[in-house]
């Protein structure tokens, strides 16, 4: 090795230009912008909508909807992914996401009543259907409100 073949380490130096740091860096005075105008001031430039002075699309278009910021997503699970377990086991949220039936929590889980149910198990999720829940207890299981 050789002294100038020594490099920094990848990822160790800033890359961002240091700009206004004197007339030597090459970026100093003006730091890049020119003279005044639009561009020169902080803050300057127009935005991503900006239509030359015509009014954007997002205000010509009329409003619409509403979104309801306090509704629930809920993961759904159809009472015939569920038997894939075997008979007497304890089917939890946590449970789910790792056989990979749910992929995320969201606000909660909810077993829905579509399919037959073959196996007796004890169910805990948040929220059930009214016939997800017949069918779990016709089964001989359990279906438990967390």
């Amino acid at each position: 090795m050789r002294l100038e073949e020594l490099r920094p380490a990848a990822g160790s130096r800033a890359t961002r230009r240091r700009v206004g740091r004197g007339i030597g860096s090459g970026l100093g005075k003006t730091s890049g912008k020119g003279h005044k105008g639009q561009k020169a001031r902080s803050g300057g430039g127009k935005g991503p909508a900006f239509e030359g002075g015509q009014t954007p699309l997002q205000r010509r278009l009329p409003k619409r909807g509403f979104k309801n910021f306090n509704r629930k997503i809920w993961a759904e699970v159809n009472l015939e992914r569920l038997n894939s377990f075997a008979d007497g086991t304890e089917v939890t949220p946590e449970l789910l996401i790792t056989n990979g039936i749910i992929k995320k929590l969201e606000d909660g889980v909810k077993v829905l009543g579509r399919g037959e149910l073959d196996k007796k198990l004890v169910v805990k999720a948040h929220a059930f259907s009214a016939s997800a829940t017949a069918k779990i207890e016709a089964a001989g299981g359990k279906a438990e409100v967390i």
